[in-house]
């Protein structure tokens, strides 16, 4: 059977393997283009933009100043808020915690998307910043300034990073669609409270959801933590969890 199968392999032209090949991975590779290409390659266009042109774009300081705009006593303590509830280590703290509940349920494939994502994602934004020592915006004096580099900012990172991670890890189930809402909310909100208290570019902001998506769905393309199979009346883990390299279906 095996050997039949693999002369009939064999016996293809480049051509119908190419064909069949793209109609067994089609969504994978439309992910790829969607998810990991188009957000690296605007990423790209940004950090080129800035490394040759410290200030930016032409739009960078006419939104900031608009935001600025609508400043008042109460959304200053709720942009200091976000503004701390949006800081890595509060991310850490959340996915240490979900860590922790799926090594206990030996959910390996889970947990090393969750790792690999997160932890790629601070290595790429201290790596950047360090790189590209673009200073942070001084249009007025902030009331909760910055003194680390700006580019991209890390605020954005880690609010796509962490939904990204909670939205795969839930993808089978219904609560993809809460982790849907209430984490695009979330990043919207991580990205005004920066450009209302002055600290990030657009330009900034917009890099760093770009360089986190493209790598949380790269990531997710190689792990696959979406993948999962039904589970067996006796309670066993789905053989999935523990195979970190499963073959496309």
């Amino acid at each position: 059977m095996e050997k039949g199968k693999q002369i009939n392999q064999e016996s293809q032209s480049p051509l119908d393997f190419l064909k069949n090949l793209l109609i067994a991975h089609w969504r994978s590779l439309l992910l790829l283009l969607i998810g990991v290409y188009l957000p690296l390659q605007v990423f790209e266009i940004l950090t080129v933009n800035i490394w040759e042109n410290q200030a930016g774009f032409p739009w960078d300081v006419p939104i900031l100043l608009a935001v600025h705009s609508t400043t008042n006593p109460q959304f200053d303590i709720l942009a200091v808020t976000l503004a701390t509830i949006g800081l890595p280590w509060t991310a850490m703290v959340i996915l240490g915690a979900i860590a922790l509940i799926l090594l206990l349920q030996k959910r390996w494939r889970s947990l090393a998307y969750l790792l690999t994502a997160s932890v790629g994602s601070i290595i790429i934004n201290r790596t950047a910043k360090q790189l590209m020592h673009r200073v942070r915006p001084e249009l007025w004096q902030s009331i909760a300034p910055e003194s680390s580099f700006a580019f991209p900012s890390a605020h954005a990172m880690t609010s796509i990073t962490l939904v990204a991670i909670l939205l795969f890890l839930t993808w089978a189930s219904s609560w993809r669609w809460l982790v849907l809402i209430f984490g695009s909310l979330y990043i919207i909100a991580m990205a005004w409270c920066r450009l209302y208290l002055g600290v990030h570019f657009p330009s900034d902001i917009l890099a760093g959801w770009m360089v986190a998506l493209g790598w949380t769905i790269g990531v997710s393309l190689i792990i696959k933590p979406y993948t999962t199979k039904a589970q067996s009346i006796d309670g066993d883990r789905p053989e999935d969890e523990t195979t970190l390299l499963p073959k496309e279906l």
